[in-house]
């Protein structure tokens, strides 16, 4: 069997990409396979393939385009939801209970807490590091007994389907590299995404949708929010049909998504077929494989018109289930709206979605802005895995819920018994995640007295994205590609699957 030509030697890939021949016999392949899909599709076969791979199948389905010609291992989850809080939630607040802090109030952080960590600038210069206990009140939830703030009643009532993973670390301070960091498993721009990752190793599951879908709700939180760039969820050196397709909140869900005046779809699909063949022509001279990524992804484009319109409109869900998401379920662009496409979304066969909200940045004036931030997501959060449950899609859909670092214990600025803020912490922080493979109701590691350090089962950003493939049939040491002469992984040389946290 021929190596992938992912792992061929540069020499010999580029030898192939300027051959006439290789051209022509990868040409006759795509005509042929298009053919195929054409006749499959007419006889309902390759939707109902897609189908069965996205949902109602008794396993899971590596789709067409997939790197891999096997899963590693047997899958639990066939999607992924990640409902990420970007600006850093604060453990202290949230799930990570330290009541024994009450009695510390304005005292000072111990220097043999802090062992000379590197801090931020927000905070390298203050002239003391005073502990600020969180105002808010911990109850023990579900019959797992999980301690929950109070912010997050919601979540709090699906404490047995969570893991709560409290020993997350990383080596980031700011928001972008941190960002990144979890994203992309490195702290510099330039390298592939975890959505696009599985996207190139698992497949497409649904032709008409993409494999990864990214969504940027509004929030209510701290509104000087970090910018997000789209290179998070971008590709790196993969090849770009694996870019995670962002929807937008108002107007068309996808630019140009709708023909223009005076062009009808007969219009449409002449003009693509005409540019389809000046870049067949362009691929024979150049050989270069971003346009035939271009061409497929035009070709996709077209394919959406139809499904994303389809995808967006809600109107009849049933008011039920609605109501699990909240008051704002209705209201496009909002967190909870977006919970709710997500299930779609997975539901028809997209294998990775990403939320990013923002407003978690609470340098000051915490306890106000975090309880407009929980709200945005408690209650979607907890609709969504009911939604998932009711409908059997739990054990498949795998949630993950958090941010890039967690807060310190001592008040950024100044310190009273109403207000408080907090500054980044990449020590220890709090990361959620449900079905798909998880183990609920479980608390997985622990912290200091302080929240400061990591006492018992560490868990860094590579073993959280090592877990996250697992689940997905994937072993992250051996899904890899060839760039600039070396193979790349996710979890670069890093990551243990966090196994204790698994069914």
């Amino acid at each position: 069997m021929p190596a992938p030509r992912d792992h061929q030697g540069p020499r010999e890939e580029l030898r192939r990409q300027l051959t006439r021949r290789a051209f022509l016999g990868d040409s006759a392949a795509g005509i042929g396979g298009a053919a195929l899909a054409s006749l499959l599709g007419g006889s309902g076969l390759l939707a109902r393939g897609a189908a069965a791979g996205a949902r109602g199948g008794r396993d899971p389905v590596l789709g067409p385009g997939a790197a891999l010609s096997a899963f590693h291992h047997p899958p639990k989850a066939k999607a992924v939801i990640g409902l990420f809080l970007s600006g850093g939630l604060s453990q202290l607040d949230t799930f990570d209970h330290k009541p024994q802090l009450k009695d510390r109030f304005d005292q000072d952080l111990p220097e043999s807490v802090r062992q000379g960590q590197r801090l931020t600038t927000m905070t390298s210069g203050q002239a003391r590091f005073p502990v600020a206990p969180s105002r808010f009140q911990f109850a023990q939830r579900g019959e797992c007994g999980a301690w929950i703030s109070e912010l997050l009643p919601h979540m709090g009532g699906v404490a047995d389907e969570l893991a709560i993973v409290r020993s997350c670390h990383t080596e980031a301070i700011n928001h972008d590299p941190a960002m990144t960091f979890i994203q992309t498993g490195h702290q510099l721009p330039g390298r592939p995404s975890l959505g696009a990752w599985l996207s190139y190793g698992l497949g497409s599951a649904n032709q008409d949708l993409p494999t990864y879908v990214v969504m940027t709700p509004t929030w209510t939180g701290r509104l000087e929010a970090q910018a997000l760039f789209s290179r998070l969820w971008g590709t790196g050196w993969l090849p770009s049909e694996h870019q995670g397709v962002a929807l937008r909140a108002q107007g068309d869900p996808v630019l140009y998504l709708s023909d223009p005046p005076g062009l009808g779809r007969d219009g449409r699909r002449r003009l693509l077929d005409g540019l389809g063949a000046l870049n067949a022509h362009r691929l024979e001279q150049t050989g270069d494989p971003e346009i035939r990524a271009r061409t497929e992804q035009y070709e996709m484009a077209f394919r959406m018109q139809s499904s994303v319109p389809d995808l967006v409109d809600t109107s009849g869900e049933p008011e039920h289930v609605k109501a699990l998401y909240g008051p704002e379920v209705g209201t496009p662009g909002t967190f909870a709206a977006s919970c709710l496409l997500a299930r779609r979304m997975v539901e028809r066969g997209v294998r990775f979605v990403q939320l990013y909200i923002r407003g978690w940045d609470h340098h000051f004036d915490l306890p106000n802005t975090i309880r407009r931030s929980c709200r945005d997501v408690d209650q979607p959060t907890a609709g969504l895995i009911q939604d998932l449950k009711q409908r059997g899609m739990l054990d498949d859909t795998l949630i993950v819920w958090g941010g890039e670092f967690g807060r310190t214990v001592y008040s950024q600025g100044n310190l009273t018994d109403q207000d408080y803020g907090r500054d980044h912490h990449g020590r220890c922080f709090t990361t959620v995640l449900a079905g798909g493979g998880v183990e609920g109701g479980v608390a997985h590691g622990a912290t200091d007295d302080y929240s400061y350090s990591i006492t018992e089962d560490p868990v860094h950003v590579h073993d959280l994205n090592a877990t996250v493939m697992h689940c997905l049939g994937i072993d992250h040491k051996r899904l890899t590609a060839r760039f600039q002469g070396r193979d790349f992984r996710l979890t670069d040389v890093h990551g243990e699957v966090v196994e204790a946290i698994l069914k």
